[in-house]
Formats: C-alpha cells, structure tokens, sequence
C-alpha cells in the first residue's frame, strides 16, 4: 500500500465542510464530567497546529480550584455588566438576556495564553509582526475546537474579561498574554443556527461580501 500523500485527505470534503459549518459557540453545559483521554487527546490536537517559526506558544492553565472558577465566574458577570452599558433600548434588553458564558456549568475550563516571550522558533516570523504568536494561539484553539465538536464535547470562549485581573488571579508569568477562557462539556443543546442569529442579534453575511480585489 503506498503512503498517503496531501492529495489523499485522510476524511471526506463533505464531512469536513459539515463540521465547520456544524462548530458552534456553547454557552449552555451539561454537568457529565469529561473523560480525561478526552481532554489530553484535545489538548495533543491542538499542540499540532500550525505556528509562526514553529514557536508552539499556546499556553492552557486548567481551572481545578472551586474558588478560583468562583471569582472568574464573578468577574466576567461584572466585565458583562459593564459592557452592556454601551447599549440601549431593545438592543440592551436583548443584551440582558443572553447567556455570555458557563464558567459555572461547564466540566472542564482553561484559561489560554500566548507566551510572547517563548524562545521556540527563535523569534522566526515574529520579528516584524510579533502578533504572529498570537494569531498562532487562535489557530491552536480552532483546532481544538473542531476536534471538540468531533467527539460531542462543546467549547465557549469566554472573551468578556479584563485580562490583567485574570492574570493577577492565576498568577501568570509577566510574558504571557490572555486569549480568554475556555469551557469545555457536552453541550446542553444543540441548533444548526448559532444562537445569536437565532435571537436576532446578528446574521451570517455572505461570504462573498468579504472580499475585495486590488
């Protein structure tokens, strides 16, 4: 048997498209614990994305203390209470419904950084762009995230936070940069519309109105 090459993809292009059409933004948790294989095989996934001079500077911390999930929890209820100040009329009554995260609720959290002092890759590809490392951070979590969705496990990013006060609260080293929270569990339910759009807050836009020709 000769070996696979690039041009034998290892799944259908039909089945793929699906599970990127399919990831969805979970905020809503069933309590089941995940299996720890589970986690490391995510986490294994992840560590195989792609990265500026092959830096690898994705850094997970996991959320096991009750009273630091407590206090994360709090203080994106603050950050969220405050960001909703921007809006007005039904726009902030719609804002005041949503449920912006599951910190609470979900089995399984981290919190992702980006080492932006990492000496892997000897600053290759960051040297004029140093934000290349955290572009890099974001592809590790999409990867991540579809193989979450591939197993049935859901994943939220937890986004609305004040990143300086995550980092005193976890004692981070100096050079690493808050990406947000992840929070990892079955999802609760699941819509083949996500649930912004279904409530009316924003709309998927076609794509082609996204791109532009010099």
């Amino acid at each position: 048997m000769r070996p696979a090459t690039p041009c034998d993809p290892p799944c259908d292009s039909d089945a793929f498209a699906a599970l990127v059409r399919m990831r969805r933004d979970i905020r809503h948790f069933r309590p089941d614990p995940l299996d720890e294989a589970d986690v490391d095989a995510l986490l294994a996934l992840a560590h195989g994305a792609p990265s500026v001079g092959l830096s690898q500077p994705w850094r997970y911390v996991r959320i096991l203390s009750a009273g630091v999930r407590a206090a994360l929890a709090a203080h994106v209820d603050d950050a969220a209470a405050r960001a909703g100040g921007c809006y007005e009329g039904e726009r902030r009554r719609l804002y005041d419904s949503l449920k912006l995260h599951g910190l609470r609720e979900a089995p399984v959290v981290f919190a992702a950084y980006c080492d932006e002092d990492t000496q892997t890759g000897a600053g290759l590809g960051a040297a004029t762009m140093a934000e290349a490392r955290r572009y890099s951070c974001v592809m590790a979590i999409h990867t991540l995230w579809l193989a979450a969705h591939m197993r049935g496990i859901g994943l939220g990013w937890v986004s609305i936070l004040d990143p300086d006060h995550v980092d005193r609260l976890l004692e981070v080293p100096s050079g690493w940069r808050c990406l947000g929270l992840l929070c990892l569990g079955r999802p609760a339910v699941h819509d083949d519309r996500p649930e912004l759009e279904q409530r009316g807050w924003e709309r998927r836009t076609d794509w082609r109105d996204h791109v532009s020709v010099r």
